[in-house]
């Protein structure tokens, strides 16, 4: 099986079924008497609702239901909040409850008021323009620094400063020591702009009621099936997790915003056991934009206090995250401890200090994007280096080599506790400026002066704590006809876990891949699982498939050896087939599958079958994959537009179980990452809250033509932390990409700073205001 085991380039299994149109989506699926429903949302940042009628709506055409949060208050529904607790310096979270439809207050555009549910869509959508509600408008706050600000808009009266916790990463008096000895001290005040996950696939939702059993039935696009029961039997419905069914098909794209405690998912629900028929509820584009959490949005001002080498002595953080108007499940979680498990980076500095002030806003919730938190931590390091290395008078490489954790330090344990248990920072980021070619870069600049271009270059170096939850479910079931069918409770949705775990299989089983069937996605099916998020599903679903891969040889490697009539011990494993070691007897796997389901053949003690299944725990958590990359810009002086002309990138994430895969998750975070850099901002009116940017006129996401080619390589470094020597793969593009970017149009344009996303107006901007300061000194 060295063709497709471990380590080689399979291409995915699962694309010719999605590229050829054969992938089974959650609005593909129309149970027997499904109706359809609509969400009708307030058009108000901030405003009492003083009035609900519902009167002509009920009496339109085809209407079935038109549901109120006082409806869901009657059934017993519960109230939504954060999932994760974050400490509090001085106060605990204060963690609101949201109705899953508001009948007193609304605090954002696009909050659920009404539920209007008919025989089609349609009918739906215009049973909402019936209904007619009566709002009081109140002051409104969308922007997070204003929020924090004294004498903004209260949201919640329980917080008047607006904020939901004020998080200290701890080592104050040591950060302040460090300042007080420092040579010098850079600073700088930055943005993460907010940005919308914008998946494929639109939010979707399918609820329906099993009256003969007594149980729900969700279907929809998630990152985890057991995750979204347990959140919605336990917060929403008020069951017991066995009383609900999720099933999760193909899903077009999660980034993150998959599977969350969301309102809607439970509105299908209720509504198809008030109605005892289906329910389907599918955003359109505009609602997604308008309704799915949003990601990053924080301004932050940092300062790093270095001595005469420019060796980092300490920093300090001061961030204002916002929030949204509610708290979503892991919303406080990204800025905080999310972001907070990887302080430092890559670096050799202790002495850091990072207060976060979680502050709500009248905004969409904001929750895990990809990276979650890891890609502020690294831009924000990052941003300071290149301050430093300014300061300093020295290569923005040069001022990275002096702070390094050097090899010989790991593990190295961060100011946070956490243990790096490997990682060749120096060597990676000599791998990608030669790979990038740094030393070339000064004749490409003259070369692009010449033809009237701005050419800049830049590096970002990041590194992830990827995993979380540790442990994970799988099951290997070897079937009579030969088959082996693997369930895992991690889920794929678009990272090729059907073609991974495959291989997983094929190189310790020596079966070819048409023989392996993968299934995911079922709470019926797959006894239980954390999901994906965070880039954990190789490293924990990876080695769960391993582990129980060896358990079913050692099984059919006894039964080989009762067939043979040698010892367990002697029997080997090799191509697919079972052999004596050192002579001619052997078995393929037909023939042992055969014995083991066939009890007269089987040794003494032995059940019948092959099928194990384990929960695989490890004592760590994370492990922490980390990579350099390099992007090369081209800026037009006359317009300001960026041009990405050149882009290396170098990752470790340990040992490799496809390279095409990984590749392509490279791909996918750069591209990420090249979006916020340049171009995507969720942005709303700051007088009246409404959101600006809710179709893609107005959003602007990144294409094809927007990268470059990009020259990848891999740095392999294996963790001893599992099995596999894996890391995570999933999101190191997002975190190394805007701080790449950033460098390299300041180097550009001669700008010590600029915030994304680095518009052509932005960039003008600057250019004009330097230009004018120039002829001024003149």
């Amino acid at each position: 099986m060295e063709k497709y085991g471990i380590g080689q380039p399979v291409r995915r299994r699962e694309d010719v079924r999605l590229l050829t149109g054969r992938g089974r989506y959650t609005d593909d699926m129309d149970p027997p008497g499904c109706a359809q429903a609509v969400v009708l949302r307030s058009p108000h940042a901030h405003a009492r609702i003083l009035s609900i009628d519902t009167e002509a709506a009920r009496a339109a055409p085809g209407v079935l239901a038109v549901l109120t949060g006082q409806d869901a208050a009657d059934d017993g529904l519960g109230r939504l909040g954060a999932l994760f607790d974050v400490p509090g310096r001085d106060a605990p979270l204060f963690n609101p409850k949201r109705e899953i439809l508001q009948t007193e207050r609304v605090r954002y555009v696009g909050d659920p008021v009404v539920l209007v549910v008919a025989e089609t869509r349609q009918q739906a959508t215009d049973a909402a323009e019936l209904v007619a509600i009566d709002y009081e408008p109140l002051p409104s706050v969308t922007d997070t620094a204003a929020a924090a600000a004294p004498g903004a808009p209260v949201i919640w009266e329980e917080r008047p400063d607006n904020t939901a916790v004020l998080w200290d990463s701890g080592r104050f008096e040591e950060t302040e020591a460090a300042f007080a000895r420092a040579h010098r001290v850079v600073s700088i005040s930055l943005v993460n702009n907010r940005v919308v996950g914008n998946p494929m696939e639109p939010r979707i939702a399918l609820g329906e009621w099993d009256a003969a059993t007594e149980r729900y039935i969700f279907r929809g696009p998630s990152q985890g099936a057991h995750r979204v029961r347990d959140a919605l039997a336990k917060h929403a419905l008020q069951i017991p997790p066995e009383k609900l069914r999720v099933i999760s098909p193909d899903v077009g794209g999660g980034f993150g915003l998959r599977g969350k405690l969301v309102p809607e998912n439970a509105m299908v629900l209720w509504a198809a056991r008030r109605l005892g028929r289906p329910v389907k509820w599918l955003a359109g584009r505009t609602e997604t934009f308008q309704a799915d959490p949003h990601g990053r949005d924080q301004v932050t001002h940092a300062e790093m206090a270095l001595d005469a080498d420019a060796k980092a002595l300490g920093v300090r953080i001061r961030t204002i995250a916002g929030m949204g108007a509610y708290l979503q499940d892991m919303g406080p979680r990204i800025p905080t401890t999310g972001g907070g498990r990887v302080m430092g980076t890559v670096y050799d500095v202790q002495a850091i200090n990072n207060q976060v002030r979680c502050v709500f806003t009248n905004t969409v919730p904001t929750d895990a994007f990809r990276g979650a938190g890891r890609p502020e931590t690294a831009y924000i390091m990052e941003r300071l280096f290149d301050q430093a290395a300014l300061a300093f008078g020295i290569g923005r490489d040069e001022v990275r080599r002096r702070n390094y954790v050097r090899p010989e330090q790991m593990p190295y344990r961060n100011t946070v506790g956490n243990v790096i248990d490997s990682g060749d920072f120096l060597g990676t980021q000599a791998m990608a400026l030669k790979l990038a070619d740094w030393e070339g870069f000064p004749a490409r600049r003259a070369e692009a002066r010449a033809r009237g271009k701005l050419r800049g270059i830049g590096l970002g170096y990041f590194i992830e704590a990827s995993g979380g939850m540790p442990s994970e479910w799988a099951r290997l079931r070897i079937t009579p006809e030969g088959r082996a069918e693997i369930r895992v409770g991690t889920f794929s949705h678009g990272q090729g876990h059907e073609t991974a775990f495959a291989q997983i299989v094929a190189d310790r089983l020596g079966l070819p891949l048409k023989d392996i069937v993968f299934i995911q996605g079922d709470t019926d099916e797959v006894q239980a699982g954390q999901g994906t998020g965070g880039s954990r599903s190789s490293q924990m679903g990876g080695v769960a498939v391993l582990r129980t891969s060896n358990a079913v040889v050692e099984k059919a490697r006894r039964i080989a050896a009762h067939l043979l009539e040698a010892a367990p011990e002697d029997v080997e494993l090799s191509n697919g087939r079972f052999r004596v070691a050192g002579t001619d007897l052997g078995l393929d796997w037909s023939r042992v599958v055969a014995a083991a389901h066939d009890p007269a053949q089987l040794p003494e003690g032995e059940s019948p079958g092959l099928d194990e299944a384990l929960t695989y725990t490890r004592d760590t958590e994370c492990n922490f994959p980390n990579g350099c990359h390099v992007a090369e810009v081209e800026v037009d002086p006359e317009t300001g537009r960026v041009a990405l002309v050149r882009y290396a990138a170098v990752d470790d994430v340990g040992n490799v179980i496809n390279p095409l895969l990984v590749h392509g998750q490279m791909h996918g975070g750069i591209m990420t990452g090249i979006g916020q850099a340049l171009m995507e901002e969720a942005r709303y009116d700051p007088e009246s809250g409404q959101f600006l940017t809710s179709t893609f006129q107005d959003y602007c996401m990144p294409r094809a033509s927007d990268g470059c080619d990009f020259e990848l390589a891999l740095n392999v470094v294996p963790t001893p932390t599992n099995d596999l020597g894996v890391k995570g793969a999933g999101e190191g593009g997002a975190c190394g990409a805007p701080p790449a970017i950033v460098s390299a149009v300041c180097d550009a344009v001669g700008a010590t700073h600029l915030d994304m996303p680095l518009t052509p107006e932005k960039v003008w901007r600057a250019l004009a205001q330097a230009e004018a300061g120039q002829r001024q000194v003149a």
